[in-house]
């Protein structure tokens, strides 16, 4: 018998339209004449020149736009403290672009001398960007250094979205939160972080096309830009276990290792202690700002306890860092239904700079993607950014005090500033919750409530269930 085949447009899979599906957003627009209407099938109806992705892009472009805007001041005047931090322009980039020798010529771990506090890729994007800042003035190339990476930026920014948004799935516009970010618009261009949280997205990307040589050669790339993409592998071991699978973590992890090594291994031949430096640095150092242990030592200080030195600072860092860890391993294993890549990976990066021993105000950049894809809920995406937006502007109030005892009209005291690492750390623990809320309970799972299993699971997507634990997990095929 001849079997009709259907339409090709009834073939084509229903893009989820958050005006409809996120009541936040459902809100929003009627402002702008409410959801979108019932006559549209998005990725059936052509959206002619206006597709998700050049949206997005235009979104991102805008975004990094008011980003540089608001480093006016900073690129007017200079960065010079303490007016850096009362007009909030700070950024590292003229900092170390000044102080670490850039400007004299000498190349971040590679050259004579250098003492640069961070892994090799970045002192490879930090190094050729300074060899294209043209001569002159300290001040003017401070300036076209910051220029030059803050144009890097935007780009990268781009293809981080776009990748997103181009997660297998049906879901391309939760990449508008990668896009709009308010974290991303005020602390992507302190540092280079954004590089990072892009060779990851990239790696995740190849992973959910079940590439996982390729996702493995990304990861490994991002590590040796900044080290918590290296978490990721943890997650994929978590769902490895999971579903007896061991084939792609292996070969993620190898190819990872692999990369990092190939990646490495010139820098520590041609420099050693330059490039040992970074992990030196990152061993010795005390409790840095905004994190739970600089908050402590604060309000010790002021009480008149006993404050945590850089030694116990590392064993409790480690300590509760291993011990989240063992949470989520108990999370992963014991859930009725197989948790999502993304849920893990976002929980294990939240986990780490939770009890990291410093918590910069950038690294909000490396949860925005993670969280994009693991709860893509606008509410809670848009308070959690709102409370980062007040920690931001709180650091650089205390700074401004603590470095040069500014003007006291301008100055935050100790009170409030541990009162806003508070609650910047209480919100992500409460995306924490979340997440795990999700993973106990799929029916509240944005993703999984369109009736897909993993769209960002590669080789893990609709695997058996073969937990360790058969407390409370089942198949799901």
């Amino acid at each position: 018998m001849h079997e009709t085949q259907p339409p090709e447009d009834a073939r084509r899979p229903r893009i989820v339209v958050p005006s409809r599906s996120d009541n936040l957003l459902r809100n929003f627009t009627e402002v702008v004449g409410g959801p979108l209407g019932t006559r549209t099938e998005p990725g059936v109806v052509s959206p002619g020149r206006f597709t998700v992705e050049r949206v997005l892009i235009v979104l991102t472009a805008l975004a990094a736009l008011l980003g540089i805007l608001l480093k006016g001041y900073c690129r007017a005047n200079g960065w010079e403290t303490p007016t850096q931090f009362y007009a909030t322009c700070y950024s590292d980039f003229p900092e170390l672009f000044r102080n670490r020798g850039m400007a004299d010529g000498i190349f971040p771990i590679l050259g004579s001398g250098s003492q640069f506090e961070y892994p090799v890729l970045i002192g490879l994007i930090a190094g050729i960007t300074a060899w294209l800042v043209p001569g002159g003035d300290i001040n003017a190339m401070a300036l076209a250094y910051f220029d030059i990476n803050t144009l890097l930026l935007a780009a990268v920014a781009m293809v981080t979205v776009v990748v997103v948004a181009r997660m297998p799935g049906r879901r391309p516009w939760d990449a508008a939160m990668v896009a709009v970010a308010p974290g991303i618009v005020l602390a992507g261009t302190i540092n280079w972080d954004l590089w990072a949280a892009c060779l990851l997205a990239v790696g995740m990307y190849f992973f959910a096309r079940r590439r996982p040589v390729l996702a493995g050669v990304l990861i490994g790339l991002a590590t040796a830009t900044k080290l918590y993409p290296l978490l990721v592998l943890g997650a994929i071991l978590l769902l490895a276990v999971r579903t007896g699978k061991w084939r792609p973590f292996l070969v993620t992890a190898g190819s990872a290792a692999g990369t990092w090594l190939l990646v490495n291994l010139p820098f520590a031949a041609v420099n050693p202690s330059g490039w040992g430096y970074f992990f030196q640095y990152s061993a010795d150092r005390g409790a840095g700002y905004s994190s739970a242990w600089f908050a402590y030592n604060l309000v010790a200080g002021r009480l008149g306890w006993s404050t945590l030195g850089a030694d116990g600072v590392s064993v409790l860092s480690a300590g509760f860092f291993v011990l989240a860890c063992a949470g989520i391993a108990v999370v992963a294993l014991t859930a009725p239904r197989r948790p999502r890549l993304a849920q893990l990976a976002f929980l294990i990066v939240a986990a780490f700079i939770f009890t990291s021993k410093v918590y910069s105000p950038q690294y909000v950049v490396w949860l925005i993607p993670l969280l994009a894809l693991a709860r893509p809920r606008w509410r809670d995406f848009m308070v959690w950014q709102g409370i980062e937006a007040l920690h931001w502007a709180a650091v650089w109030m205390y700074l401004g005090q603590v470095t040069s005892a500014g003007s006291s009209q301008h100055n935050l005291d100790m009170p409030y500033y541990v009162l806003a690492v508070a609650a910047h750390m209480a919100a992500v623990a409460y995306l924490m919750v979340r997440v795990t809320w999700d993973i106990y309970n799929p029916a509240y799972d944005p993703i999984r409530r369109h009736h897909v299993d993993d769209p960002h699971g590669g080789p893990f997507a609709d695997a058996a269930d073969r937990s360790p634990l058969p407390l409370k997990a089942r198949s799901h095929a």
